[in-house]
């Protein structure tokens, strides 16, 4: 048995609590200095971490954690009431940058600008899965920063976390039909129908989970330890059968499991419960393990003006076409640049998504580097944006409407004892 991964995860906690404290001394989020952790350590840099399945597999249940939290954290009414809002949002961050990214790409390939001959699709159909890879959200960076800003359960954070759930869905639509004209093995219309199959999944589920709990809880008495754990299997469950079932995002199943205890007494013991082991051990090796997998090929000088514009575009799209939508949903300007920055970044799910397009042959291999970047900039940019936004404005402090339970060991104080 190899036991280098012992030495691998020290290194990463070491290095990410570091480069952690150092980006929060310089006024910015500390999960920057985790992704940093991950660039400067790993093969774009120095070489010293690789990516393994021990890590891979950690990183992992580091964001369904994460995204589990988060769900519990969810002031249900105030995400009821922003429901309508989030989907307007999701839209037009999705179309805007669809339509902008797709643009672009069309006037470098188009123009020749770009070498794609060892892909056999149209230029359009390249094109169109630029701007579909520039849909994707990786919300779970924003969700960490929010958190460590204490801004999860404000009105726009509530906005931000509806979005980027609706924005995935959206963003499995857009690559179902893209992909389905190059890869005739993919049918739409039984995509379509396993996401709604997988809400109406998630509503019975939901529904015997909140009543089971609840009489088991009354029956089990003080046994407190008995449902952090039975939640967390909840959590892990939901979060296989999205992928497995229904082809959704496994965070999103992690999401709708945190959704349906978020609304019970044991929400607060559960989730500081769930939330140690994450702060000590798996959010970290998630964060890092991104920045792990940054792999830079060579790039001529096109490739790189491509890259730089195409990062312009994503940032800008993002905030446009999502803070344009929450303006519709009468928003106020400063609500509008927070959820706007909040959906910046596109982390793992720009990378799965071109990881995707280039097994079908609708992404030539030179642009990969291009996709790599975008990766790297919009997720360290997005958690630096966020906390300025996040401190100017009247909205400084949590919507008055969600319940804060006045709690004395809240997840935020237990992040906080081990800092």
């Amino acid at each position: 048995m190899d036991y280098k991964f012992l030495l691998d995860i020290a290194i990463i906690l070491a290095s990410t609590k570091i480069l952690g404290l150092f980006t929060k001394k310089v006024n910015m989020p500390q999960v920057v200095g985790a992704l940093l952790a991950g660039v400067i350590l790993g093969p774009a840099c120095v070489g010293v971490l690789t990516e393994t399945d021990m890590i891979q597999n950690m990183a992992e249940l580091g964001v369904i954690v994460l995204m589990f939290c988060a769900g519990m954290e969810t002031d249900i009414e105030e995400l009821k009431r922003s429901g309508k809002a989030s989907f307007v949002i999701a839209l037009l961050g999705v179309i805007v940058p669809l339509v902008v990214g797709g643009g672009v790409a069309y006037l470098f390939i188009n123009n020749g600008y770009i070498d794609t001959s060892d892909v056999t699709s149209s230029v359009f159909l390249q094109s169109v899965f630029i701007g579909v890879i520039l849909t994707a959200t990786s919300v779970s960076i924003t969700v960490e920063t929010l958190k460590e800003l204490g801004k999860l359960k404000t009105k726009s954070g509530n906005a931000i976390l509806g979005a980027a759930i609706i924005d995935d869905i959206l963003g499995i639509i857009a690559l179902t039909i893209v992909t389905s004209l190059a890869d005739t093995s993919v049918n739409i219309a039984v995509v379509l129908f396993k996401i709604v199959l997988f809400f109406v999944f998630c509503g019975v589920v939901g529904v015997i989970v909140y009543y089971a709990f609840k009489k088991w809880c009354e029956i089990s008495g003080k046994g407190m330890h008995r449902h952090a754990i039975i939640a967390f299997v909840i959590c892990l469950v939901m979060a296989f059968c999205a992928e497995h079932f229904f082809g959704v995002a496994d965070i999103t199943g992690a999401y709708f499991a945190g959704l349906m205890l978020c609304s019970m007494k044991i929400e607060t013991y559960v989730n500081r419960r769930v939330e140690i082991p994450a702060y000590l051990i798996f959010s970290p090796v998630f964060f890092a393990s991104i920045g792990i997998q940054v792999e830079l090929p060579d790039m001529s000088a096109m490739i790189i003006i491509f890259a730089a514009a195409l990062v312009v575009v994503a940032v800008l799209t993002k905030v446009i076409g999502c803070g344009l939508g929450a303006k519709l949903c009468h928003y106020s300007t400063q609500d509008c640049l927070r959820i706007g920055a909040g959906m910046i970044s596109r982390g793992e799910v720009a990378l799965i998504v071109a990881s995707k397009g280039n097994a079908v042959g609708l992404m030539p291999s030179s642009l990969l580097g291009p996709v790599v970047i975008v990766v790297i900039l919009t997720t360290i940019i997005a958690p630096i944006l966020l906390k300025p936004v996040f401190k100017r404005g009247p909205e400084t402090t949590p919507d008055p409407n969600v319940r804060t339970l006045g709690r004395p060991h809240s997840a935020k104080q237990a992040r906080a004892a081990f800092a």
